[in-house]
């Protein structure tokens, strides 16, 4: 966004000199030129903007757009009496803004945005001859062209960033799903040391039997991970079913089948219910998305150079403003500032050791097909709270 706003807030000066002193057109207009081009510094400066993923960045991108591609250039097409320049220009218009934005929402702009412009031009417009019938149709022609290809295009790039998602997602739910093989036999060896410290002196079996469960503890962890990632690649096909849940229930039934590592961890998760709630879910996907956040919080914690404490990790049950609510805050290491709108993309992820990125991504379009939203509130350089709000069952 800051380089498409670059561009903007440094070519309509320079094409309003190109256009005006060095290849003269009908007419131009230096005002007109300063104020479309200013709607670029909120782009450039990040204002309203912080975060990629809010509705508002949405909002504001999509206006500055907008009023900058479909309405300018067909205001500017008409004012020059559709000559070849600004022919030429609305096509290449066209071609840019379907590759700014969603094909959807390019094709609503560009008919939005030429009619609005025309009705405009119709009221206030420079006295400009209307186009010949010739010049009408061959350049109605041309437009229309651009138009259909640059839909096309559109359409066709969505198809295929959807299916090497799919593709991906697939691959990454096939891998999770064929390790449960070598888990299979490590737990057998597990089953088999247990049974043999029955038969060692009582030094060596305690010995035998604490290794016994530390790899039945691994093996039942994997697992869980294993059911994770699973999840996590259902991420373009979630499950339809869903049912009245209790948000207290949910949380503490997900942290109870949590596989804490240690009693530290255990310990280190503490859950306040002020306000139940319930809402329409599916249980299962839910309890995944607790699982997701409470992840990434213990690794969060792991990475500093203190021990875990009671209370690092909350999770708040509550309502505010007639909207469920479920904040999970850590006081672990945090996440840094420039990273963090970035965060719910599929396979960003800031653990570049051995993350994937699909637990947050999983998380938003989960929350987000229960009409609820999901944000990161950052720790001011300590911890985050990732914030869940949730329609109430009526």
């Amino acid at each position: 966004m800051r380089w498409i706003g670059l561009f903007s807030l440094l070519g309509h000066p320079l094409f309003g000199w190109i256009w005006t002193v060095w290849l003269p057109q009908p007419w131009e207009s230096p005002l007109l030129r300063g104020i479309v081009g200013s709607l670029a510094v909120p782009m450039v400066l990040g204002l309203g903007m912080a975060d990629v993923n809010s509705r508002q960045t949405r909002v504001v991108f999509s206006l500055i757009c907008w009023v900058q591609l479909p309405l300018f250039f067909s205001w500017m097409y008409l004012a020059n009496g559709g000559n070849t320049v600004w022919l030429a220009s609305v096509v290449a218009m066209i071609l840019i803004y379907y590759h700014a934005t969603d094909w959807r929402l390019a094709t609503f702009g560009v008919l939005f945005g030429g009619l609005t412009a025309w009705m405009m031009f119709g009221w206030f417009g420079p006295p400009e001859p209307a186009l010949s019938p010739t010049q009408l149709m061959t350049n109605s022609v041309v437009i229309a062209f651009a138009w259909a290809s640059a839909l096309t295009l559109g359409f066709s790039a969505a198809n295929l960033r959807r299916e090497h998602l799919r593709n991906t997602l697939a691959t990454v739910g096939i891998m999770a799903h064929e390790l449960r093989t070598p888990l299979a036999t490590i737990a057998l060896v597990g089953d088999v040391m247990d049974n043999e410290s029955r038969h060692l002196p009582p030094a060596q079996a305690e010995q035998m039997e604490k290794l016994a469960v530390r790899v039945q503890t691994l093996v039942r962890a994997m697992h869980h991970q294993i059911d994770a990632q699973i999840a996590n690649a259902r991420l373009l096909n979630l499950p339809a079913h869903r049912e009245p849940v209790s948000a207290a229930s949910a949380v503490q039934e997900a942290i109870a089948h949590y596989p804490f590592r240690t009693a530290r961890e255990r310990a280190a998760v503490q859950v306040l219910v002020r306000r139940d709630f319930r809402f329409h879910a599916s249980p299962q996907l839910f309890s995944q998305v607790i699982d997701n956040l409470l992840k990434n919080a213990l690794k969060s914690l792991a990475a500093q150079p203190v021990p875990m404490r009671p209370g690092d990790i909350t999770v708040e049950v509550g309502v505010l403003h007639n909207r469920g609510r479920v904040v999970i805050t850590d006081q672990g290491a945090g996440v840094p500032g420039h990273l963090a709108p970035r965060i719910f993309e599929p396979f960003f992820s800031t653990d570049t050791g051995s993350g994937h990125g699909l637990g947050l991504a999983f998380c938003r379009r989960v929350i987000g097909s229960l009409g609820g939203t999901i944000q990161l509130r950052p720790g001011g350089g300590r911890g985050a709270s990732f914030i869940i709000e949730l329609p109430l069952l009526s």
